[in-house]
């Protein structure tokens, strides 16, 4: 090997030296991930605001009917599946069972119905998909029953969007907060998780801390 190539290497293994060292491992003792956002968290209602700080704080508190996969394909998450009437303008979408939010109430259709109602009145994409739909409605408890004015081939895609006003799940009192108002504060604005984990909340410096 030539010297100029072996100073080379030299070189390059004192650079990968000076790299700052990372705590990968972590005692499995540890139950608390203590996490610092690149902003404080201004806002808790992810459907008034696109902050990614605030999309971030949803995603550890509240859930989507669908997500994507690597493909960004639309895949069920709070959902159990759906059908689509031969028309293709009547979406029944089943709610898996036992959902519950953190405060013991059971997730119905008529919570989908309404934040999703109050979703597509405020992000871009849903009130494109809105002007096809004629009701968000349910057909009972675990049913939700979405009747269009025309065709939608894009409707779950729509569901399923990952990023920028989400269509995050809420209790039906809570979805029914105008869409067009901040949370302001308002007791009816808590967030109430579909999780059983703790979210403990310090906005003064931005740190969330998740159990």
């Amino acid at each position: 090997m030539k010297r100029r190539a072996m100073v080379g290497l030299g070189a390059a293994a004192v650079a990968v030296t000076a790299l700052p060292r990372f705590a990968i491992g972590q005692s499995t003792a540890l139950t608390t991930l203590r996490f610092i956002p690149q902003d404080n968290l201004t806002s808790l209602d992810p459907i008034w605001t696109t902050a990614a700080v605030t999309a971030n704080h949803a995603y550890a508190v509240y859930d989507t009917l669908y997500g994507v996969n690597a493909k960004l394909e639309p895949r069920p998450q709070m959902a159990e599946g759906h059908t689509v009437s031969d028309d293709g303008r009547t979406y029944l979408i089943v709610l898996r069972e036992g959902l519950k939010f953190h405060d013991g109430e059971p997730v119905r259709a008529q919570d989908c119905a309404q934040s999703l109602t109050r979703w597509a009145a405020r992000d871009t994409m849903g009130q494109t998909v809105a002007t096809f739909v004629d009701t968000w409605g349910v057909q009972d408890d675990r049913t939700i029953k979405s009747t269009l004015k025309s065709p939608c081939p894009l409707l779950i895609d729509a569901l399923a969007k990952p990023d920028e006003n989400e269509p995050f799940i809420m209790p039906e009192r809570i979805a029914r907060t105008d869409p067009m108002q901040q949370d302001q504060g308002d007791h009816r604005l808590r967030p109430v998780s579909l999780s059983t984990e703790r979210i403990r909340l310090r906005q003064q410096c931005s740190l969330c801390e998740v159990r």
